[in-house]
């Protein structure tokens, strides 16, 4: 079994509502769903949310959302692992423990259904761990500075003053848009990032963090001029 796992709670601060305010037409979680949905990956489709418009919302774009997710897995500090690996076991009781599992944000807008299915074969074709979404540094990281108490400047990697920008290595940083996994890799805890995992690479005018109300006008301006009013058929 396929097994998708949106983690949608209903406590966003910096953005209130954020997993179901509207986007570019749509509430946001719903560009998610139907990206897995069109992508034809999965057996199932859960959401994994402690809020019941949350969960309205998602049943109504087409997913499932079996359980409530418990107050402990709720809080500011919940990392997403636990989440999903409480979503695996709960939908294992119901239905046998799935191979495959993709966790799936639900600010993801961007992602497309060619971006799953491509990533699924690459994940069973390299026998990693995980795949997961990432995009290129939009400048070189070795260029990176910290400001000190004072005010002065300190270099984060001084050993690179003189090259060229040119001759420095190529970074990339987690997409935060998807990461399909073997169901055994996330229950045991092993790191996404990791000599057994592999990136599936994506432009970078296709990658936007949603964290503030800049970065949600942005994304919005980004994902208009990107695609058309039909965004399920250009997926």
């Amino acid at each position: 079994m396929n097994l998708a796992i949106i983690p949608a709670r209903g406590g966003s601060k910096r953005i209130p509502r954020k997993n179901i305010k509207p986007f570019c037409g749509k509430p946001m979680i719903a560009w998610s769903i139907e990206a897995a949905t069109a992508s034809g990956c999965f057996d199932r489709i859960i959401v994994s949310t402690d809020d019941p418009e949350i969960a309205d919302t998602a049943r109504q774009w087409g997913a499932e959302v079996p359980f409530v997710r418990p107050a402990e897995l709720a809080d500011d500090h919940t990392a997403t692992r636990p989440v999903v690996n409480h979503a695996i076991m709960e939908t294992s009781q119901r239905d046998g423990m799935p191979s495959w599992v993709c966790c799936l944000y639900p600010t993801a807008p961007f992602v497309t259904a060619t971006d799953l299915r491509e990533a699924l074969r690459q994940l069973k074709e390299s026998q990693a761990d995980f795949v997961f979404s990432a995009a290129t540094f939009a400048y070189p990281i070795q260029r990176a500075f910290t400001i000190r108490t004072d005010g002065g400047l300190e270099r984060c990697y001084p050993q690179y003053r003189n090259t060229r920008s040119q001759d420095l290595e190529e970074a990339y940083h987690d997409a935060g848009q998807f990461y399909w996994g073997r169901c055994q890799a996330f229950l045991e805890g092993k790191d996404s990032v990791s000599q057994n995992s592999r990136a599936f690479i994506l432009p970078r005018y296709r990658v936007q963090d949603i964290d503030t109300e800049e970065d949600w006008s942005r994304a919005e301006l980004m994902f208009s001029a990107l695609f058309s009013a039909d965004v399920t058929e250009s997926q």
